[in-house]
């Protein structure tokens, strides 16, 4: 199974932005800024179903915020930090910063 990573000058803003819009994401995004360590999908409390972990897990990843890698039955997910800073420099700060959140980065 192949996972879909938009290259980093495929990013678009209006993804970016849409999937920044929910609050679970938006979740997601923050702990990933403040841990950077590859983490599994079931390691995020979102009180939501699975198939809505999946559907959250999926917009991030191919909106390009977040890389998922397979190992074994888990994804691995990590923030795509660099090249989000590289294609919208200031935007995640910005946005962890509206919603009151410190960046480690």
């Amino acid at each position: 199974m192949t996972l879909y990573h938009p290259p980093p000058e495929d990013l678009e803003l209006p993804k970016v932005l849409h999937a920044l819009s929910d609050p679970a994401r938006l979740q997601i995004v923050r702990e990933l800024d403040l841990d950077p360590t590859p983490r599994p999908c079931g390691s995020f409390d979102l009180g939501v179903t699975k198939s809505t972990c999946t559907h959250h897990f999926r917009v991030l990843r191919e909106a390009g915020l977040v890389t998922q890698e397979l190992q074994g039955t888990s994804k691995l997910t990590s923030l795509r930090r660099k090249d989000l800073d590289a294609r919208f420099p200031g935007l995640l700060d910005a946005v962890l910063d509206a919603a009151g959140v410190q960046s480690l980065a």
